[in-house]
């Protein structure tokens, strides 16, 4: 028996030696080498191009699959959050509670699309290069500005201003001693209040609630929406001139500060002698 094993294996081993050793001709003559080598560029062409589509495709999806879906970083490009965050401050922005129901809470902060008349009156694009830009993030792609802001008024709530004092919601005045840098300096009692200049390209007064059938309404967040707010309430383009946000509008909700720069002090010599 173990002969025949051992036969049978010695065949087979033989067998695939030979088949090894089979190899095909080289080319002899020049015209024959040309051929071969033609042959292997395009095969070694073909290789790396079908390997780098696989892998860009690979690549893209894992993109969308996280930033739709789990969570993206941004960076905070403005002061209008200071003093809770700083200029150049990078954040982890999560997403999947969102994708499981979870409401927006007051005091969260959250990453969103303006309203269009902050965009300069275009509102987000949905050709399929912009929407392929703000699943990847890539910077080969167009892309719209976001904001981070905090959430100050949830749907049905009523909010009110009173410069130098703070913010109502409800009729009670928030503590937010802790996060702001300083009280507002101006007033919101009736939507017509809400309004200020918008747009970079070509700044306007814009006045959301301004017509007669609104202007003296008072501050209710309809159903769908939320009041944002910056922490440097005078120096933050928010809810206080554009009014309401649309919580379609949402992207995220910050949940880690995972990079700061810290400058370093400078220090000036004086002319003491010991």
């Amino acid at each position: 028996m173990n002969n025949k094993t051992d036969e049978s294996f010695s065949q087979t081993e033989n067998s695939s030696n030979a088949d090894t050793n089979k190899t095909e001709p080289k080319p002899k003559t020049p015209h024959e080498w040309v051929l071969y080598i033609k042959q292997s560029i395009d095969n070694n062409f073909k290789g790396f191009v079908k390997e780098t589509v696989e892998l860009i495709v690979v690549t893209m999806l894992l993109l969308i699959v996280i930033r739709w879906g789990l969570a993206e970083a941004r960076y905070i490009p403005s002061g209008s959050m200071e003093p809770t965050l700083q200029i150049g401050d990078r954040l982890l922005i999560e997403k999947l509670t969102m994708r499981f129901g979870r409401q927006p809470k007051r005091g969260d902060i959250m990453v969103f699309y303006p309203p269009p008349a902050v965009l300069g009156g275009k509102d987000l694009s949905y050709d399929p290069i912009s929407v392929l830009g703000r699943l990847t993030g890539l910077p080969i792609f167009p892309s719209e500005n976001a904001f981070i802001k905090r959430v100050i008024g949830l749907p049905g709530d009523h909010i009110r201003v009173k410069a130098g004092i703070g913010v109502f919601v409800n009729g009670e005045l928030l503590d937010e001693s802790n996060y702001i840098k300083a009280k507002p300096d101006y007033d919101l009692n009736v939507l017509g209040d809400i309004g200020g200049i918008v747009g970079e390209d070509s700044p306007q007064y814009y006045r959301p609630y301004g017509d007669p059938e609104h202007a003296n309404e008072p501050i209710i967040v309809p159903p769908g929406h939320l009041f944002m707010m910056g922490d440097n309430r005078n120096n933050s383009l928010d809810g206080h001139i554009w009014g309401f946000l649309d919580q379609n509008r949402l992207i995220g909700r910050t949940c880690l500060l995972f990079w700061r720069i810290f400058d370093t002090p400078t220090y000036k010599n004086k002319n003491v002698s010991l």
